[in-house]
């Protein structure tokens, strides 16, 4: 799952760049943006009234995933022409997802879907569930692994197209769509990981760590060290490694503290010459 101090600072850019004032709906905010001669993208969603206004910023600042899903589905009932409604689905989804709880994010992804159908927020809450989440044993495993692939890949399409920019300082919009890339090549490379496609999963993790560089992913330069171990890249795949142990230095107990540890002593070992012929454990979220 993604760390929560990301999802947080998303959850308040998604926010903040739909226009929402603290005393009027969002939709007498946007001229503003406009004619300060913001770029221009997606247009943002609005409000169309007080009442609608007031009722989505009551559901926003809930911190309960299940009681912001029920506020959310209140609310499109009882507006169910707002343009607000995938962006309640859409915090019910990342509480849902801090709360580790992927059979209820990937159910708000779905529903988000069904009103912004490229969203890439929603596109890659699908595809991190299928992705990580696909077992051998599933009896749709091709179908679902083929959906990931495929929600990933128009993320990165979408992130350029379906994000709203209008009254968004450009670092702020860069740091999102950052994020959001680094996401997706994530999927792409735990897909190629998973299916033992080395150099392919190489290729992904490298993106998604140059994607969002001043946040890296454990779990990504994890799997991009066993990658490289796996095509006999040892000394890089050692350097990796040991950014992996660093990085979960805080947490060692951890599946990915652990897995990063067993991997920097069998890179070590093979680099002495020591190390007897072992598969790399892979780390789970």
């Amino acid at each position: 799952m993604k760390k929560t101090a990301i999802v947080v600072a998303v959850l308040g850019m998604c926010a903040w760049s739909f226009g929402q004032g603290n005393d009027k709906p969002a939709a007498q905010n946007a001229p503003a943006a406009q004619a300060a001669g913001a770029p221009q993208g997606k247009r943002p969603a609005a409000a169309k009234t007080q009442p609608e206004y007031a009722a989505y910023n009551a559901a926003k600042a809930l911190t309960d995933p299940v009681a912001e899903e029920k506020a959310a589905d209140d609310f499109a009932v009882k507006f169910p022409d707002s343009e607000l409604r995938p962006i309640l689905y859409s915090a019910a989804m990342n509480l849902y997802q801090q709360a580790n709880n992927a059979d209820k994010m990937m159910d708000m992804a779905k529903k988000i879907l069904t009103y912004d159908p490229d969203s890439p927020e929603a596109l890659l809450g699908v595809a991190q569930v299928l992705a990580e989440r696909t077992r051998e044993t599933d009896l749709d495993k091709d179908q679902r692994l083929a959906e990931a692939r495929k929600d990933a890949e128009r993320a990165l399409v979408t992130v350029d197209t379906d994000i709203p920019t209008a009254g968004i300082p450009q670092d702020r919009l860069d740091a999102y769509k950052g994020y959001l890339k680094s996401e997706a090549y994530a999927i792409l490379g735990t897909l190629s990981f998973n299916a033992k496609n080395w150099p392919d999963a190489e290729t992904s993790l490298r993106k998604s760590i140059d994607a969002l560089p001043q946040q890296p992913d454990p779990i990504a330069i994890f799997r991009l060290a066993v990658a490289l171990d796996m095509q006999n890249k040892i000394p890089e795949a050692l350097k990796y490694a040991d950014q992996a142990v660093d990085l979960t230095k805080d947490r060692p107990d951890s599946a990915a503290g652990k897995a990063a540890r067993d991997e920097k002593d069998r890179l070590t070992k093979l680099s002495s010459g020591t190390a007897p012929g072992q598969t790399a454990t892979p780390a789970k979220n």
